[in-house]
């Protein structure tokens, strides 16, 4: 029994140990990397409730994307064709800032997680911008006048926004996106706090129009309301958080995560709802116009009459 036991030693040559085909060896080393890059960083449940919401947007727009290129074809509005690509722009971006997460928490990985959340960021301020300056303008411009000049104001404020936010990141080594409850940079929750305050301060002003002698001069729909409190309350949780996260309260680190969360997942569906369906469904009822004028000249209803 002992030369059985030491005859593989003796002759040196080694076993080859073959995988099966259907070895679930090569799955269970995937799934596991799979499981590591959805819950790293932030955690399991805070990735997906980051990528389903996200991804969900960008199905439901490409499913109606046929419709929507006809209704914007028919409606020849360059300035509504160009907010409708930018919405899709900003769709993708935000979809993979929320997937890649985990570039966050990858020391190799910062600088590109620092690029991307930047332009995603600024393409969605660019968004809520814009529709911002649509709001304020109110019924004093028509619908072509108000969306030009609401692209060009948001393009200026965005730009001077990336500038600032590079030079922060860039210049000073200041890391805005790679959120820890680190008090060392108290520099970055002043920004923060800041850039929070202005836009809170924006929305409460429109919400104060709202209930006061000047609120003729807002759209009369009910949507942009409730899209105008939607937003004031978030933005005033996020400027609590800030502050709180600013002066050392973790509770307020949390809170700040949670507003992130919210924002990332809801906001681009939210200005969807908001602005663009009810254009779409203006749209349709322009057609149905459209139609039922032609049918009237070509005397279909001729009938109706005798």
């Amino acid at each position: 029994m002992l030369a059985l036991q030491e005859a593989p030693s003796q002759s040196g040559l080694p076993i080859p140990l073959t995988q099966a085909p259907n070895s679930s060896l090569g799955d269970g080393v995937s799934g596991s990397r799979f499981y590591s890059w959805l819950g790293e960083c932030h955690g399991f449940f805070h990735n997906v409730a980051l990528i389903v919401p996200s991804l969900l947007f960008v199905l439901y727009l490409a499913f109606q994307s046929k419709k929507s290129f006809s209704k914007l074809s028919h409606g020849r509005s360059y300035i509504m064709i160009a907010y409708y690509g930018c919405l899709w722009l900003v769709s993708l971006l935000n979809l993979a800032w929320c997937c890649f997460q985990a570039w966050e928490c990858s020391p190799g990985k910062q600088l590109t997680w620092n690029v991307l959340s930047l332009f995603t960021t600024s393409g969605m301020l660019f968004l809520e911008i814009s529709l911002l300056a649509f709001l304020l303008q109110g019924n004093y411009a028509s619908g072509r006048e108000a969306l030009t000049q609401t692209f060009v104001i948001s393009g200026i404020l965005v730009v001077l926004d990336i500038l600032l936010k590079a030079i922060y990141l860039f210049g000073f080594g200041i890391p805005l996106f790679i959120d820890n409850n680190d008090h060392a940079h108290r520099t970055k929750w002043d920004l923060w706090v800041v850039h929070r305050l202005v836009i809170t301060a924006i929305y409460g002003f429109i919400l104060f129009m709202y209930h006061s002698k000047w609120r003729e001069r807002l759209p009369a729909r009910p949507a942009f309301y409730k899209y105008t409190a939607i937003m004031f309350t978030l933005n005033v949780l996020s400027l609590f958080a800030c502050l709180l996260t600013g002066n050392g309260a973790g509770f307020g680190f949390w809170l700040y995560g949670a507003t992130i969360v919210c924002y990332h997942a809801f906001y681009l569906p939210l200005l969807y709802v908001t602005f663009l369906a009810d254009f779409f469904q203006e749209e349709d009822l322009h057609l149905e116009n459209v139609y039922y004028s032609e049918m009237k000249d070509a005397g279909f209803f001729d009938a109706d009459w005798e």
